[in-house]
């Protein structure tokens, strides 16, 4: 897919997401300078930022498979299953230009994508401007004291140069939209607060034993765990009257949404193809038929009924183990129903 066709009235439609991907994947064969003063949609601060420092554009790109992958497991349920769309010049679609809870939660996992990219890339010494976090002294848990020691995950330079690069385009518009890609961007960032945790080697010296612990980051799977229970309760949001901010559209809710995912519009059922919304439908999804979830056959082909298939499937059975050092197999074939959501059926 080639930006240089993209028409200039899709320029206002192209996310950050789709920024990131654009240079990961341009930048190594042209050159730093000739991509950033040419992609569409980046405003003077990001283009500085690209031409300033294309090794980090680089392992943001190389990063953002991750994400997606990431946003694809935590959907694979639902209606909508985070697919791109390879013939479109944004990764998901026209479903981003809902402000929709699906909006918001790609918004939240990519911004967390690019700072755990990043991070990672100063960590393994990938990067000139960063390394690692490298503090030092003692600091006490609920086990005791320990000294600080070893390459701990730069996650402090990623997350501020997350903040930087990525909110610079939501700064350049005023308006209802920027404002709620702005807090899901933040909210994306608190990854911080859920992937770093203490690695520690223990060390006896005559009779005390000693810990060096440094700070490394956990699975991306976590922070993908913990963007999707914000999906599950993110908070819908009005514009206030001056303009300045949003203020909750359930006047019964209580509690704070400083650190919540928010939307603004609801979302569609996504249940039958709709380009103008995104939806690609559910028509030849699996279903479950035993699951009332929302990979159930009820809830996923939105109530069209759906077809049953039976298919053979090879698994590994009667395994067993051959001294020394080996486990023998015997391939076992059975058949399986798998079941399609039915198509939409169009009035005559």
């Amino acid at each position: 897919r080639s930006f240089y066709k993209v028409k200039r009235s899709s320029v206002a439609f192209i996310s950050h997401q789709d920024l990131v991907l654009m240079m990961g994947e341009y930048i190594g064969a042209l050159g730093a300078r000739v991509i950033c003063s040419h992609i569409p949609g980046l405003v003077n601060k990001q283009r500085q930022l690209c031409q300033r420092h294309p090794d980090l554009m680089q392992s943001i790109g190389a990063g953002a498979k991750e994400w997606i992958k990431e946003c694809q497991h935590q959907f694979r349920h639902h209606r909508w299953n985070c697919s791109t769309l390879d013939r479109d010049h944004s990764v998901f679609g026209r479903v981003m230009h809902r402000s929709s809870r699906e909006a918001a939660f790609v918004y939240a996992i990519s911004s967390a994508g690019v700072v755990y990219a990043i991070t990672r890339a100063c960590s393994q010494g990938e990067l000139k401007i960063c390394g690692c976090d490298e503090r030092r002294g003692q600091a006490t848990d609920d086990r005791g004291t320990f000294d600080w020691g070893g390459c701990s995950d730069n996650i402090y330079y990623g997350v501020r140069f997350a903040k930087a690069f990525i909110d610079a385009q939501e700064k350049s518009v005023r308006d209802a939209r920027a404002l709620m890609n702005r807090i899901n961007n933040r909210c994306g960032r608190m990854v911080r607060l859920t992937v770093s945790h203490l690695v520690q080697v223990s060390r006896v010296s005559g009779s005390c034993s000693l810990r060096t612990c440094w700070m490394a980051m956990a699975d991306f799977r976590q922070t993908g765990d913990y963007l999707y229970k914000k999906y599950n309760s993110a908070v819908e949001v009005i514009m206030n009257q001056d303009g300045t901010g949003f203020k909750v559209a359930d006047r019964d809710f209580r509690g704070s949404t400083k650190n919540e995912l928010v939307y603004v519009e609801n979302s569609p059922d996504y249940c039958l193809m709709d380009r103008a919304a995104g939806s690609l439908g559910t028509a030849g999804r699996v279903c479950n038929k035993s699951s009332r979830g929302t990979d159930g056959c009820e809830v996923m082909c939105c109530g069209r009924g759906y077809d049953t298939m039976p298919v053979k499937r090879v698994t590994k059975c009667e395994c067993k183990f051959k001294w020394c050092c080996a486990v023998e197999c015997k391939d076992c074939e059975d058949e399986v129903d798998i079941h399609t959501c039915k198509p939409h059926k169009r009035p005559y």
